[in-house]
């Protein structure tokens, strides 16, 4: 399940800022027939920040509906605070979720007794199989490899996606043999992590290029390092430009540029900057992306 080509997938929205399940349904679709191997919803990519408690339920609701297990289906539900990051976990797995992924404690800046202590607590209280999530840049703490490891020993923790695109860290969580999947939540870095031992990646690139990215993997994953570089090349462009402003603002921006979704992102993210149109637009074409125009 926590293998190969994930995507980090957008919550699409009307105008009015309300959910559009018809646009999130065909993104489902297009992703399972692509070859994307699960989904993550309601992650940063999805702004699960954003989203009420009644709302998830609904997402998560429709979206296990949608795939009808052609694919697993993993949920963010990470929190600052422990006890909500239960509820949405407890919430995700009795929706039939496959999998939560559980971002650090964000501004609250736990010590790694903290961030052993939260976790645990989770995955002893919910059986569903659990990815934690590191992302300093976004939390403003560092799961250290050495606490992953510790964590490793509760059966509900399967999984690591792992953001900071440090190989070294890499290294370090191979060495411990602790015997998660580890997942790259760098797409920059994604080609390389897999090549040097990682399972795979849960991408944001591969809302615009499913099938570019699930290519990568799948060359990375058998080993082949000259196909996986060759077939990243092109997305390296992409990868970057997707990053110009804070995610999800680029990619929401592009998909409604291919006619996939509307762009409608909930305050206080704001829409794409013109200067940035062109640059994105270009560096998706450049990936091998099809555009409705």
């Amino acid at each position: 399940m926590f293998k190969g080509s994930s995507v980090a997938l957008v919550t699409p929205m009307q105008k009015d800022g309300s959910i559009d399940y018809e646009a999130l349904f065909g993104l489902v679709d297009w992703h399972i027939d692509a070859g994307t191997e699960s989904l993550v919803v309601l992650g940063t990519t999805g702004e699960s920040s954003s989203l009420t408690l009644t709302e998830r339920e609904h997402v998560i609701a429709a979206v296990v509906s949608q795939v009808n297990g052609r694919v697993p289906v993993i949920v963010g539900t990470g929190a600052a605070s422990t006890s909500v990051a239960l509820e949405y976990t407890q919430q995700a797995q009795s929706l039939g979720a496959n999998g939560a992924l559980l971002v650090t404690p964000y501004y609250v800046k736990p010590t790694q007794q903290g961030l052993f202590e939260h976790f645990s607590l989770i995955a002893q209280r919910c059986s569903i199989p659990q990815v934690l999530y590191n992302v300093p840049s976004r939390s403003g703490c560092d799961l250290q490899p050495e606490t992953v490891a510790r964590l490793a020993r509760e059966p509900a923790v399967v999984a690591l996606k792992e953001a900071t695109g440090d190989l070294h860290r890499l290294k370090a969580l191979l060495d411990l043999q602790c015997g998660l999947n580890l997942l790259s939540g760098d797409d920059a870095s994604s080609a390389d992590f897999m090549l040097q031992g990682g399972h795979g990646v849960i991408s944001v690139t591969a809302n615009i290029a499913p099938e570019q990215v699930k290519a990568v993997c799948t060359a990375a994953l058998s080993g082949d390092g000259a196909l996986a570089r060759q077939l990243n090349e092109p997305l390296r462009e992409l990868h970057a430009s997707l990053f110009l402003e804070s995610n999800p603002i680029p990619v929401k921006w592009l998909l409604e540029d291919m006619g996939r979704i509307q762009g409608t992102l909930r305050l206080p993210l704001t829409s794409l900057g013109c200067m940035h149109h062109e640059m994105l637009r270009m560096s998706a074409k450049s990936a091998g992306v099809n555009f409705n125009d």
